[in-house]
């Protein structure tokens, strides 16, 4: 799942702080040149290029975007759960160490008080620290007297259980191997500092969850219903597909209107020229990439700030207001005169908004804004000691087949080509109005799958993700006592959920809570404030609404024993 705010590790990425989980929506989103951008990311080169300076100022005088943040720090103490490797095989004793962080200063011994896990999802878990902090898990644990976790996943953060990420060593990261880390860890954990028996099911324990993870937190509660009493699935991607081109349907239709068509007709503009061929090397020059080869590359690039629509967070402290700064420049003038001439509320290609950037080619003013923010955002990240083609270039096998430790891009795309799918498309319907490029196919997002997987001596990719996998659990329909599902209004990945357009509607009860944010985007409800009074009305009442049916789960809560009894 999961495009996303900033947690406590600092990532610079494209002009902005992210979390590795916003690398991770990166590759989601751009395929290929998502990687590309994971690995410009990683790049530790003090060197950068210089930025467009001259550009920006003939441009309006974009500032900026490059910040410097200091890591915010939790006094939560890491721990360590031994796991097996393969929970399914008797052939293998290999072990590893599972991280896992507790809050305990809320909890109540003796009170059939429950625990609250998080699931650390397809980042760090370092990264989830807020919600043990402030967010979600403080929450319920401070209204139920209960404690929180945070339980990283296999194979993120710290919790390496391989020596490299070869095709080989990656074939244990899988949903099924994950969801058994999870079942293991709740049966036979101990905390640190508490006495009491807190595993399940002798503990009420509620699973929770956001994105890929409010997936699983869902699949949890189907394949251990013995172990897991609650489950609240936030932002849930229980559907999992191959072609996601409702992602962007979501951004066009819930973004600002006049930036929505802007993008829209600037997409169309490009495509145009492209299949002409005319004018095509110009266009790219406009970009900053007149040198890059392909020109599914070249497109694919602009869909960079499509992803700020995920990064938006009520809690400014971690989200970003990016995509509506991007759309700000695409509505800049280009001139004194084009700002005095309400230029902006002509259609687009009027005569008046046109501007000549070469011998006999001109283009609409929105194309030549959007060009300004692609170079000043994305091209300066390139290093100067290499090409554009070395940086935003696709297809070049050999660039994606490091499998060291550090390549942990490498990661959630194993997951992406293996199980889950999700490559970015345009509308099947040609007719639709599409804000990503249609030179962009299912051929070319996947493509990264077997140029930085090839079989290995124990394991081969698929030739495309086996989703069924993910959607046998239940797919848009997934239901049961105990299970809650959250989704964000304006979520672009509410497609992909109980929540979509082509799942079937369903009551909403404090048995199976059934909840929309208005104005929401990616798990919203996941973030919190101590005092709740100073969140935003629509938080303050999902937070209420929570608090309200997990303390009614919990007034039902027999210990086996006491079940037996009866």
């Amino acid at each position: 799942m999961a495009i996303l705010p900033v947690f406590a590790v600092i990532l610079p990425l494209l002009g902005f702080t992210a979390a590795r989980s916003q690398v991770n929506d990166l590759i989601r989103i751009l395929g290929p040149q998502g990687v590309n951008l994971a690995r410009l990311n990683a790049l530790d080169s003090p060197q950068r290029p210089t930025r467009y300076s001259k550009d920006s100022g003939d441009f309006g005088g974009e500032q900026t975007i490059l910040s410097v943040e200091d890591k915010k720090t939790y006094d939560f103490r890491a721990q360590w759960f031994q796991q097996p490797l393969d929970h399914f095989s008797t052939d293998s004793s290999h072990v590893w160490h599972q991280r896992f962080w507790v809050n305990s200063k809320y909890y109540k011994p003796g009170a059939n008080s429950p625990v609250i896990v998080i699931d650390g999802g397809e980042t760090s878990g370092e990264d989830r620290l807020p919600f043990l902090d402030t967010g979600i898990a403080a929450i319920l644990a401070r209204s139920t007297g209960g404690i929180g976790v945070v339980l990283e996943h296999r194979y993120y953060g710290e919790s390496i259980p391989v020596s490299n990420f070869s095709t080989d060593s990656l074939r244990w990261l899988n949903n099924a191997q994950s969801a058994a880390d999870s079942a293991n860890f709740m049966r036979n954990v101990k905390f640190d500092g508490i006495q009491e028996d807190i595993t399940a099911p002798n503990t009420p324990w509620i699973y929770y969850g956001g994105s890929y993870a409010g997936a699983r937190a869902a699949h949890m509660k189907i394949l251990y219903p013995e172990l897991v009493y609650g489950a609240i699935a936030s932002s849930a991607v229980t559907h999992a597909t191959l072609q996601a081109w409702e992602y962007m349907t979501v951004i066009r239709d819930a973004a600002d209107p006049k930036c929505s068509s802007h993008i829209v007709n600037a997409i169309e503009s490009i495509d145009t020229i492209l299949r002409r061929g005319y004018f095509k090397n110009q266009l790219k020059a406009l970009f900053g990439l007149a040198s890059l080869e392909h020109d599914e590359d070249f497109v694919s690039l602009l869909e960079t700030p499509l992803g700020y629509w995920q990064a938006k967070c009520w809690d400014p402290e971690f989200g970003s207001t990016k995509f509506d700064d991007f759309c700000h420049t695409l509505s800049a003038p280009f001139t004194r005169t084009m700002a005095a001439s309400n230029f902006d509320e002509l259609p687009f290609n009027h005569e008046k908004r046109m501007v000549n950037v070469g011998p006999g080619f001109a283009v609409d003013i929105a194309i030549v804004n959007y060009a300004r923010w692609i170079k000043t955002n994305v091209v300066s990240s390139c290093p100067s000691d290499s090409t554009i083609e070395d940086c935003f270039g696709s297809y070049n096998d050999e660039k994606y087949q490091d499998t060291d430790l550090s390549q942990d891009w490498r990661l959630w795309l194993f997951q992406v080509c293996t199980e889950w799918g999700y490559f970015t498309t345009p509308p099947p319907d040609q007719k639709e109005p599409s804000i990503i490029s249609r030179l962009i196919d299912l051929g070319y997002e996947s493509k990264i799958c077997k140029q930085a997987f090839p079989p290995g001596e124990h394991f081969t990719i698929p030739k495309l993700p086996n989703i069924t996998v993910v959607n046998e659990l239940g797919d848009f329909a997934i239901a049961a006592d105990r299970l809650a599902f959250i989704d964000g209004e304006v979520d672009p990945w509410k497609p992909y959920t109980p929540h979509s357009v082509y799942a079937k509607d369903r009551k909403d009860t404090v048995l199976r809570p059934f909840k929309v944010i208005p104005g929401g985007v990616h798990h919203y409800d996941e973030w919190g404030y101590e005092n709740v009074l100073e969140e935003p009305e629509e938080i303050r009442r999902i937070h209420a609404d929570i608090i309200h049916f997990v303390r009614v789960w919990l007034k039902d809560w027999r210990a086996p024993s006491d079940n037996e009894e009866v």
